[in-house]
């Protein structure tokens, strides 16, 4: 007996609606000009707003998405993980935070995940898996994150807030599950010790022996594994920790600039961790057509990469005719704020 299909049925995606400019960033560091990192402004969230109020928003989105079959499907979900760097409590789970607020059966699968970036795409990858074994009807799989860097760090430039999250099942499905792989090892390019405040990283390791290998690795484990090639994907996402590093990857992978269109929201949004590319996704599935594959590839620093192949079904097209407030309108109504401003909420 084969498994059942599995995919995404339904997801959804939050971002807070202040921002802060990279350069009044750079100028409040005594630079003259911010980086060259291809951000140009980051979300900043507001005092009373955390991973679990992120996570229930886009989470909240999503379930209203499949309209008239909203509770019918909610009563069916079996597994909610959330991954986030910055869950409230260090001992109190935000999944069940998320659950009651949903209004989601008691009768769930859950956890709370951790690993850097790509905590949310394990989540995805695990409420997947759940779906392919029978083990639920459908389940829901949440990355958010509320960024945290120093004053005057390099992080401090693309540390940013937002969330999506995903109903994921094997029937209705908008985009169903042609493969997945991942690839990790001991890597130390960033980390954060209990009772630190920030995260801190190695600057030598930020580039080749973690993000580039990592993502190569999982890209490449998944590439054969579907027996795919790159030139089978009308779109492509790679984890945005900046607007330069997916640019690169892709084009060392056998890429193309025209298959990353929709998957650097990066440039206007900054890096929200382990929700950057579960929203890079969700701006894809905004504009994706019928028969049009996806591949997907997260990072997490420490270190790991995610990779999943999506091919895009007929019933993408009347579920695009429904959504509203998309990544795209949630960012054009983004309200810039002063670097004071941002501080304030940075140590609130």
């Amino acid at each position: 007996m084969s498994a059942p299909q599995a995919g995404i049925v339904s997801y959804g995606v939050y971002l807070p609606e202040l921002c802060i400019s990279t350069q009044l960033i750079a100028e409040a560091q005594g630079q003259a000009r911010a980086p060259g990192l291809g951000v140009k402004q980051k979300t900043v969230p507001e005092l009373d707003e955390d991973t679990a109020t992120i996570s229930t928003s886009a989470a909240s989105q999503a379930l209203g998405r499949l309209g008239n079959k909203r509770e019918q499907i909610a009563e069916q979900i079996g597994t909610l993980f959330i991954g986030s760097e910055s869950h409230p409590y260090a001992v109190k789970p935000t999944g069940t935070i998320v659950a009651q607020a949903l209004g989601l059966p008691h009768e769930l699968a859950m956890a709370d995940l951790q690993f850097a970036c790509k905590a949310g795409s394990q989540s995805l990858q695990i409420a997947l898996t759940y779906v392919q074994a029978g083990q639920a009807a459908y389940g829901m799989a949440i990355g958010a994150d509320t960024a945290q860097s120093a004053p005057g760090d390099a992080l401090e430039y693309t540390a940013a807030a937002g969330g999506a999250a995903f109903v994921v099942g094997s029937s209705k499905v908008i985009a169903k599950l042609l493969g997945t792989a991942s690839y990790a090892t001991d890597t130390p390019d960033f980390w954060r010790r209990p009772r630190q405040a920030f995260p801190q990283h190695g600057g030598r390791f930020t580039g080749e022996p973690a993000y580039f290998k990592h993502i190569g690795g999982a890209t490449k484990a998944l590439l054969k594994r579907c027996q795919l090639e790159p030139s089978d994907f009308q779109y492509a996402v790679f984890h945005t920790p900046n607007g330069k590093f997916p640019v690169s990857v892709a084009k060392r992978l056998g890429f193309s600039s025209k298959q990353l269109k929709y998957s650097l929201p990066v440039e206007m949004i900054g890096n929200t961790y382990a929700a950057a590319s579960l929203i890079a996704l969700t701006n894809v599935l905004d504009n994706a057509q019928p028969g049009e594959k996806i591949l997907v590839t997260s990072y997490g620093s420490g270190a790991g990469a995610d990779s999943f192949a999506f091919e895009c079904t007929p019933e993408i097209l009347s579920y695009q005719q429904k959504i509203t407030d998309t990544l795209t309108e949630q960012i054009k109504r983004l309200q810039p704020i002063t670097y004071t401003q941002y501080r304030q909420r940075s140590e609130g």
